[in-house]
């Protein structure tokens, strides 16, 4: 079994007094990745992470808990990236443009966090977590319905469904992505970014 780095959540659990927390969540990620979501129990966890019981459920509660908190530092990770960079856009063309490549490059660089996010995105959504998913979402989709809304305003993006956006933006590059983790294609995300940016431009912009 991969034994992935504790930093990988310096971002989102920052400093020496999380120290043990990220060591939790590197394990959890190795085993929800390894074994799956369902097979995996918190004595493999804890095995992995050399901690104890207790601690983990200090932590997190409980599978449910560090599955969903898993979720959400790979959430925040990816939102760290992405946002600064639709904040700095300066149409809604180059917002759409940013979101596209930061999400693609997001999933080149750390593979094992959005090969655990396509598996556990729907066991949190439909568990008791699932609020707390939809408010991240609100946060992760924030800028990019304001530069929507500025664009319908301006006349340059189609009026849509607010619900209609975000798959229409981002669902073809969440599909791409999901074939090159699972191996069915080998090129890494990244190489097409501007190949999906235009795309999702086409999407929802006005020729």
């Amino acid at each position: 079994m991969k034994n992935f780095s504790p930093s990988l959540f310096d971002s989102v659990e920052p400093g020496p007094r999380k120290a043990h927390k990220r060591q939790i969540l590197s394990s959890a990620l190795a085993c929800f990745n390894e074994l799956g979501i369902e097979a995996t129990t918190i004595e493999a966890i804890r095995t992995r992470a050399d901690s104890s019981v207790g601690s983990i459920y200090h932590h997190f509660g409980n599978k449910e808990g560090l599955i969903a908190a898993l979720c959400f530092a790979a959430l925040d990770d990816q939102l760290n990236l992405i946002q600064p960079r639709m904040k700095s856009a300066g149409t809604p063309r180059e917002a759409i443009g940013q979101l596209i490549h930061s999400y693609l490059e997001w999933v080149t660089e750390k593979p094992e966090l959005a090969r655990f996010l396509s598996q556990a995105r729907h066991a949190v959504a439909t568990g008791p977590f699932g609020k707390a998913l939809g408010e991240r979402n609100k946060q992760r989709y924030g800028d990019l319905h304001k530069w929507l809304s500025q664009g319908v305003n301006d006349g340059a993006i189609l009026a849509l469904p607010k619900e209609t956006y975000a798959s229409l933006l981002i669902g073809p590059s969440e599909n791409f992505c999901r074939a090159w983790l699972s191996g069915r294609v080998k090129e890494p995300p990244i190489a097409y970014a501007e190949v999906f940016a235009e795309a999702a431009w086409r999407a929802v912009g006005r020729a």
